[in-house]
């Protein structure tokens, strides 16, 4: 939930909030809890206490629906700046390549719950850098995508696309351009020889309900899909997400 007003994001669930805390407190401009979690936040507190910031126990748990706009707030919310993406340039997207970045490009994600699921699964596997597209339909950084992401934006860099074809041309034979889908004749397992391994490797998932359009598949180096048994289609995106990231990170290992 934001506060338009002070220009806030409520951050919410504990694992959420236990690893903005542990990772970068000075972001946490008020802080409140319930007091069966104040034991958790000691050290953040003093932080806070050093700063003249707020922080609180509530003795009325409606007091954190209220601040982050849902029940699942686990007994803890944190207020943060309103995070800005910043806006990827050729500069940067350059360093990618040189680096050989293993990255995430979104495009078209619109559910904030499977965007903070893929970004737990980026975090987890140590893959610190995503993309997201520009558009109104891509989901934004939001109080649920923070607590679904348990923790997990505190370890991925999160960056936006002018658009997913400016970037798919920008790395263009600087980076291995992979896109999920699933009616491609190359299988996951055989991600390991589609892979240039001078390059970095950016992994393309698309919209929830349609996938990646015929122009961002038609820029990708290789289309890759998920083989199942065939009694479903697809996976959900988010899940797909986590088996391709599971993928990459075994390629760097």
């Amino acid at each position: 939930m934001r506060n338009k007003q002070l220009r806030e994001l409520a951050v919410c669930g504990f694992e959420a909030v236990r690893a903005l805390a542990d990772q970068h407190p000075e972001r946490i401009q008020r802080l409140f809890f319930t007091q069966d979690r104040a034991r958790f936040f000691g050290s953040v507190c003093k932080q806070l206490a050093a700063k003249k910031r707020v922080y609180r126990s509530v003795s009325d748990e409606r007091e954190l629906e209220k601040l982050s706009g849902s029940v699942h707030h686990q007994g803890v919310v944190a207020m943060i700046a309103e995070p800005e993406v910043p806006l990827l340039d050729s500069a940067t997207a350059s360093i990618f390549a040189e680096r050989k970045t293993a990255a995430l490009l979104l495009d078209h994600v619109g559910n904030a719950n499977n965007l903070g699921a893929i970004i737990r699964s980026a975090a987890f596997f140590g893959i610190d850098t995503i993309v997201i597209s520009n558009e109104d339909e891509q989901a934004k950084i939001s109080t649920s995508m923070y607590r679904v992401a348990q923790g997990g934006m505190e370890f991925v860099n999160l960056w936006r696309t002018q658009s997913t074809q400016w970037l798919l041309d920008e790395l263009r034979g600087k980076m291995s351009r992979i896109g999920a889908d699933h009616r491609s004749k190359h299988d996951l397992l055989s991600l390991s020889t589609l892979i240039n391994p001078n390059n970095g490797a950016l992994i393309v998932l698309g919209n929830e309900e349609i996938g990646l359009s015929p122009e961002t598949k038609a820029s990708c180096d290789y289309l890759v899909r998920i083989s199942g048994c065939g009694a479903i289609e697809s996976l959900n995106v988010a899940q797909a997400a986590t088996l391709f990231l599971h993928a990459v990170s075994g390629l760097r290992t």
